[in-house]
């Protein structure tokens, strides 16, 4: 069972119908047993670092991420939240990698918005997805380069499109918007050992 946590941010049936394409069915939930019990987690995002974080601690699950074992994945502002802090709001994260997400520069349109390539995948997230995949992206926040980026892009400069710490998985952009390639990850990580 995959089960997408639920912690109202945003459209998630994007999400669901790119899952039910490859015939996985998912649960959107926000009870920890479920959440717990799943063999896969996705922690989607979209919306406001600090709206997303008083959800989570109203809940509880801002303790129970960070303690979940099997492979989970963040998208967009899900990965940002895996980070310690984010300039967005001033808001600590759950400290899974210890980064500070930045805010865009003047110097470019912000938001980021639409398709950009990535570059330097490795890993078993991107196992057939070439270098220089184009992939959807909608974001006034990055996270920098780290010892947990696995692959990055640039706008701005060169920054972390892509995270993984253990069984931790995040990506900036949306797997579910973003064609073959995006449907090719999503598999990828549907087809992690647990």
């Amino acid at each position: 069972m995959v089960a997408i946590i639920d912690y109202g941010a945003g459209n998630v049936k994007s999400l669901q119908f790119a899952l039910d394409r490859l015939g996985v069915h998912s649960v959107l939930t926000a009870d920890p047993n479920r959440i717990k019990t799943a063999d896969k987690v996705i922690f989607p995002g979209q919306g406001a670092a600090g709206a997303a974080m008083e959800k989570l601690k109203l809940t509880g699950l801002d303790a129970l991420i960070p303690n979940l074992t099997q492979p989970v994945l963040g998208i967009c502002l899900g990965m940002q939240l895996f980070c310690a802090h984010t300039e967005e709001g001033d808001v600590q994260g759950l400290g899974i990698v210890k980064e500070s997400v930045k805010r865009f520069s003047s110097k470019v349109k912000v938001p980021q918005m639409g398709w950009n390539s990535i570059h330097q995948p490795t890993g078993s997230l991107f196992k057939g997805i070439p270098e220089g995949a184009y992939m959807y992206l909608v974001h006034s926040y990055y996270v920098p380069l780290t010892s947990a980026t696995v692959a990055k892009a640039n706008y701005d400069g060169s920054y972390s499109v892509a995270l993984q710490k253990d069984n931790f998985y995040g990506v900036q952009f949306h797997p579910e918007k973003s064609s073959k390639q995006g449907q090719l990850l999503l598999h990828n990580f549907l087809t992690l050992a647990s």
